[in-house]
């Protein structure tokens, strides 16, 4: 079964011949438009996110913005986390995110 995942448009995910195909730049991108657009409802600007910056440290979110932007990680990137997974190593920033997706699907391919 070959699926493909779409962030506004763009491709970011491929299992395309049961190969890996994850476009990083474009997962990084969505995370930090999701992140830019839940700080906007607290008139911050997050535009200045680093992909390395712990995002909770940040003041960007508060904890409701940062469930938001979980569920919708979790929605977007077709992922189930357990409690364990969801900790700052996994999803504290855009870098952490994108890898951990990276390693999550190349985990679920081979199973």
């Amino acid at each position: 079964m070959c699926f493909r995942i779409y962030v506004s448009g763009r491709q970011v995910f491929s299992n395309r011949n049961m190969g890996m195909d994850i476009n990083r730049d474009a997962v990084k991108a969505a995370i930090k438009a999701k992140v830019i657009e839940l700080a906007k409802r607290f008139d911050a600007d997050a535009s200045t996110l680093s992909d390395d910056d712990i995002i909770p440290a940040t003041g960007f979110l508060d904890s409701s913005a940062i469930l938001e932007l979980v569920v919708w990680y979790e929605s977007t990137f077709d992922l189930s986390l357990t409690q364990e997974e969801i900790n700052i190593d996994n999803l504290g920033s855009v870098n952490a995110m994108t890898e951990f997706l990276v390693a999550r699907k190349v985990d679920a391919v081979r199973c």
